[in-house]
């Protein structure tokens, strides 16, 4: 059994670098967009597909922490829990979104995964430094600055979601129209919806 856990550490946390070093680069290709040639093709295909990636990414995540909670039987702790209620509901938007063809799905989701991040963030950072938190656990089963597992000396439970929301943000701002700054305050129709007739 702890074999197979062990396995499966390996594994996600190749995932969440992967998917942490897709949404850096999405975010960094969409700041040299219109530089070089390469750069907007790629571009063009990552947000053809941003919202199946956004929901590969979410369902990833929401299996892995579940996984690591049910299956490890790792007891996740105060800070897990609000990280989980950021990601698990995005599987499903993502979902339903991607099948919409819905890109309009970021202003849901974009806050959701900023919120995620910075729990994350700092869920990492107590896990390095106990002594700065401050209380956010309060009283439970299990401490926030509890260390599950450190795969390649710093990827742990609360990096490998940060990964994921990270992964999401590049993911969202890649679906923003170029030029698209100000909302117009008229709410966009999905791609390719059938027109209505009377």
């Amino acid at each position: 059994m702890r074999m197979d856990v062990e396995a499966v550490e390996a594994f996600t946390a190749v995932l969440a670098l992967a998917a942490a070093a897709l949404g850096l680069l999405v975010l960094v290709g969409r700041a040299l967009r219109s530089r070089s040639a390469l750069v907007d093709e790629v571009m063009v295909v990552i947000d053809d597909a941003a919202l199946w990636l956004a929901f590969l990414v979410a369902a990833g995540a929401t299996a892995g922490s579940l996984y690591f909670s049910e299956v490890a039987d790792f007891t996740p702790c105060r800070l897990c829990w609000f990280q989980r209620i950021a990601m698990y509901p995005m599987s499903l938007l993502f979902l339903v979104a991607a099948i919409r063809r819905d890109r309009d799905v970021r202003w849901y989701a974009l806050p959701m995964a900023v919120v995620g991040a910075l729990i994350s963030t700092y869920h990492y950072l107590i896990e390095w430094r106990p002594s700065l938190e401050r209380g956010a656990c309060g009283i439970g089963p299990e401490s926030c600055t509890t260390i599950w597992f450190r795969r390649f000396g710093f990827v742990s439970l609360p990096f490998m979601a940060l990964c994921g929301f990270v992964a999401i943000i590049g993911l969202m701002v890649a679906t923003w129209p170029a030029g698209d700054d100000i909302d117009d305050g008229e709410p966009n129709e999905p791609d390719e919806r059938p027109e209505s007739r009377p």
